[in-house]
């Protein structure tokens, strides 16, 4: 159904329009610190689990409750910024954030750090699908193509930056805190962010002629309890040895999105607004896109997760050097995603391809040069480059591909689509290849855990090929 209230829109504000590198700097400051509060808890993880005396099923949840309510409400995330205003959107999911924030640091057991961390994902979830939206709404022709790498560069600097934080934070012990600062350092942040951003984002003003779409309830809970029976399973299932509820739970997640996606196509033919618009989908290459983008997350995840667990728990590395061997990846990542478009016009549309498959090679490079137990020499570095150019290769084209041609109306659609598609290449990436490394090297020393190393480095070669065949653009008439 449709309401005859008012959509908020962006208005034209001189002093905005004049200065889209701050704009674009504060709503990408806020992924970035989404981001990395995915990731610098897991450094943390066994701090908070001596401190508090959290069961290992209670720290799970305090790791993946962020995760689980950011991916089951992104998608209602951007419709409420559709309804309500982009601005409105950003800022109130960057307060819950910041407040959720210094909840976790002052919580005073496990059952209250679980709930305020359930309640930042939530605080995300409303934040960053603004991000994209506002990005789409804002920028044009080559600025949206800078503004968008910016954008892909951001995913991977933060995923690295998360690791190498948490360990300097723990290792520091700032007066005696312990843990607490891993969240805590979000509230000055935030507090900042709110503050420019309250000046620099462009107002939301309604535009009387424009009919908003409302809010498809019963989409969003099918999508929601969807997205909840596939996340769940794959954040607890490894350390529950996959029990028969997880399976159980997959098959109902299958028979809700065959539910939820029936329930749309019914009720866009009938005229009424689905949560996410079906010419969204139909956009020209828009499906390869999202397939090339769950990929590329996935072996980004399941490669940082996994060497991971091989440097600190195999190698014996402290988290601080953990997360700085992760610096030539996030470094090349960035950096590639910055420049891919300076490349000419021609191999653009070969770029996806070609960077899973480069990124197979890094991958199998990486392997070798930590297959013999080692710490990989001189070889790891460059091997690292080389996988994460080719990450970076195979997602920020696709990304761009895919909201280049969206339009400004469907903007929040596009963004709360790709969004979770995003988190949820994540948590695949990261249940399939942690699973595989797990198995391979419980309780088998260096040597065991470099050898289920290189057979994951394998895998993820393997997932690349098949990313690269999934990104070959279609032949042109």
């Amino acid at each position: 159904m449709t309401s005859t209230a008012t959509r908020p829109t962006l208005s034209k504000d001189r002093a905005t329009d004049n200065r889209p590198g701050l704009l674009l700097g504060v709503v990408l400051a806020a992924q970035f610190m989404a981001l990395l509060d995915v990731f610098i808890v897991n450094v943390a993880a066994p701090t908070i689990r001596t401190e508090l005396g959290a069961s290992g099923g209670a720290l799970q949840l305090v790791i993946a409750g962020y995760t689980i309510s950011y991916a089951v409400l992104l998608i209602t995330g951007a419709r409420l910024g559709d309804l309500f205003g982009h601005r409105r959107a950003y800022l109130g999911g960057l307060a819950l954030f910041t407040a959720a924030s210094l909840a976790c640091g002052l919580a005073a057991d496990a059952p209250q750090l679980i709930a305020f961390r359930l309640v930042q994902g939530a605080g995300s979830a409303l934040m960053i699908p603004q991000v994209l939206s506002l990005i789409q709404r804002n920028f044009t022709g080559e600025g949206r193509v800078r503004a968008f790498s910016a954008y892909s560069a951001v995913l991977a600097t933060g995923a690295a930056a998360g690791q190498v934080v948490g360990g300097v934070l723990v290792s520091a012990d700032l007066f005696g805190a312990g843990w607490r600062p891993v969240f805590l350092v979000n509230v000055p942040l935030g507090i900042a962010l709110l503050v420019v951003g309250a000046r620099v984002l462009p107002r939301d003003v309604h535009a009387g002629s424009t009919r908003a779409r409302a809010l498809d309830l019963p989409g969003l809970l099918l999508l929601a309890a969807a997205v909840s029976l596939l996340t769940v399973p794959l954040v607890l299932g490894q350390e529950e040895d996959w029990p028969l509820w997880s399976w159980f739970s997959f098959g109902g997640s299958l028979l809700l999105a065959g539910l939820f996606g029936a329930y749309e196509s019914r009720l866009a033919r009938r005229g009424g607004a689905p949560l996410i618009a079906p010419r969204v989908l139909r956009v020209p290459g828009m499906g390869r896109a999202v397939l090339s983008i769950a990929v590329a997350m996935g072996v980004n995840a399941g490669f940082l997760f996994t060497l991971t667990l091989h440097l600190q728990g195999g190698l014996g590395h402290s988290a601080l050097r953990a997360g700085l061997t992760f610096g030539p990846a996030a470094v090349v990542f960035g950096a590639v995603g910055l420049t891919w478009r300076r490349l000419p016009v021609r191999l653009h549309r070969g770029l996806v391809p070609a960077g899973f498959l480069l990124a197979a090679a890094g991958a199998l490079a990486v392997g070798a040069a930590l297959g013999d137990g080692g710490s990989g020499g001189g070889w790891l570095y460059p091997a690292l480059g080389v996988l994460g150019a080719g990450i970076s290769l195979a997602f920020s084209p696709a990304l761009t591909g895919a909201l280049a041609t969206v339009r400004p109306e469907d903007a929040a659609d596009a963004s709360g689509l790709l969004a979770t598609v995003t988190q949820l290449g994540q948590l695949v990436g990261v249940a399939s290849f942690g699973t595989l490394f797990l198995g391979r090297a419980a309780g088998s020393g260096a040597q065991g855990s470099a050898d289920a190393l290189w057979v994951t480095m394998l895998a993820l070669a393997a997932a690349s090929v098949v990313g690269a065949s999934a990104g070959l653009p279609r032949r042109s008439r």
